[in-house]
């Protein structure tokens, strides 16, 4: 074969892969798009009563991760399972394991809720928040945790059909889901269109009114042909331990990012309120404009490695989470491009305080460096969880952020005399190092060993249909 001919069927294989990612992907994007929109209109709204408002949401929502984090944890699970068992055809393994999944979630949530009715304001005014920050944030997180079953249903539900393929299905039912939020979130907190007024409050019972009707949707397709999943009685343990196998090291790895958010934001906090405000505005913004799709494709990756694994096709699953990760660089990479340069006029949506304007400008912008790297970061993460890997995308967040997140915005801010400006330095530098952690697991290969043993235990290779 021509160097050319190479050169041709090379890009050709590329642009395949392309094609499907973007095709399982769009609808995750849309809908993360969506969901992120909804988070941001919690900041812009929050953002209209004062400084203050802006510092309790974000600060309470550092505890409203937690429940976040258990769902997105078994949701990984469930997905990993459900890509690869419907990639081998072993479709009641892949049922048992996401009815296991959705048990372990509602059982999960109900610890939650009664932490945010119990520990509200212990857990604000812990941060060293001011006495304000801390009754507005408590009144917040007290009713934003009670739907915490709920969201980990929707998380859940929404993962395990992802993984056989179907994007499209979460994509209309979290719309749904979060464009009723948003409605909610203006008029409850404005008493807007005969809704009552309740402020910060009302912004938090908006996120729990939809997250309910958003699970009890979720539960209705996985009861109907909607979804080719089916709800059974768990029965057999080899899959509810490698559901949990897999799902711990997720949790513990969102656990972690929560736990040194506490620490990060209180040395935020000593450089003063505007400055902890500016984080989350500019957090939020990254989150908004190029987190979606860097999710959606890590999504994507996820599906496409689990399915050839289930297929036997490692050397495809290899090729295919790469040529994700070049995408997602380019592509990303793209839009931090754009938030850099129009950082201020965006951040001006959020708040008119000019101080804090000034320092949400510059966290925009160490996000918008950094957004080349979280992309590829968080597609190899999908891509080895497709082939049940989650330990090293734990192992890559807990250092990057406990030694670089959070030691060098420590050290550089407060011993070294740097200020903000080490906080802006540690997030770039935290996403370098987990790149270097990732790059280097995925090129040994281990993981395909791992993820086709897990389902040689299992029983689902070679499986043709229902078993």
């Amino acid at each position: 074969m021509s160097e050319s001919s190479e050169e041709s069927t090379g890009w050709a294989r590329l642009r395949a892969v392309w094609l499907s990612v973007l095709g399982l992907s769009w609808p995750v994007m849309t809908e993360q798009v969506l969901r992120t929109l909804m988070r941001t209109t919690d900041v812009i709204v929050a953002g209209f009563f004062s400084p203050a408002a802006v510092a309790a949401v974000g600060l309470a929502d550092i505890y409203a991760r937690l429940p976040l984090w258990f769902g997105l944890g078994v949701g990984d699970g469930a997905i990993a399972l459900s890509s690869q068992d419907t990639g081998s055809g072993a479709t009641a393994n892949r049922d048992e394991a996401v009815t296991t999944a959705l048990a372990l979630g509602v059982l999960a949530g109900v610890p939650f809720a009664v932490f945010g009715l119990l520990f509200d304001q212990a857990a604000i005014s812990v941060l060293g928040a001011e006495q304000d920050v801390v009754l507005i944030g408590a009144s917040y997180l007290a009713v934003i945790l009670l739907s915490s079953p709920a969201r980990h249903v929707t998380l859940i539900a929404a993962r395990s059909i992802q993984g056989t393929g179907d994007t499209r299905t979460p994509m209309y039912v979290n719309l749904g889901g979060n464009t009723l939020n948003i409605g909610l979130t203006v008029g409850l907190a404005f008493g807007i269109a005969g809704l009552p007024e309740y402020g910060v409050v009302g912004i938090a019972a908006a996120t729990a009114i939809a997250d309910t009707l958003t699970a009890g949707a979720f539960l209705l397709v996985l009861s109907t042909d909607r979804s080719p999943i089916t709800l059974v009685r768990p029965s057999d343990p080899i899959i509810g331990k490698q559901l949990v196998l897999i799902s711990a090291p997720r949790i513990a790895e969102g656990l972690s990012e929560v736990v040194a958010q506490f620490p990060f934001n209180a040395i935020l906090l000593a450089f003063g309120t505007e400055v902890n405000a500016a984080y989350h505005i500019g957090m939020r913004l990254y989150q908004q404009i190029a987190a979606p799709l860097s999710r959606g494709y890590g999504v994507a990756a996820n599906v496409i490695v689990g399915q050839a694994l289930g297929r036997g096709e490692p050397d495809t699953a290899y090729y295919d989470g790469l040529a994700t990760a070049a995408l997602g660089a380019i592509t990303v990479g793209g839009l931090g491009v754009v938030l850099f340069f129009q950082a201020e006029a965006f951040v001006s949506l959020f708040t008119r305080d000019p101080v804090t304007i000034g320092y949400a400008t510059d966290f925009a912008r160490a996000y918008a460096v950094a957004t080349v790297l979280i992309a590829p970061y968080a597609i190899l993460a999908g891509a080895l969880r497709g082939g049940s890997e989650t330990r090293s995308p734990f192992v890559a967040k807990v250092t990057g952020t406990f030694v670089f997140l959070l030691g060098m915005t420590y050290v550089g801010g407060l011993h070294l005399g740097y200020g903000v400006v080490a906080a802006y330095v540690a997030i770039v530098a935290d996403y370098v190092w987990r790149n270097i952690v990732l790059g280097s697991v995925y090129v040994h290969r281990g993981w395909i060993e791992r993820g086709t043993r897990m389902m040689r235990e299992r029983g689902s290779l070679d499986a043709t249909g229902d078993e």
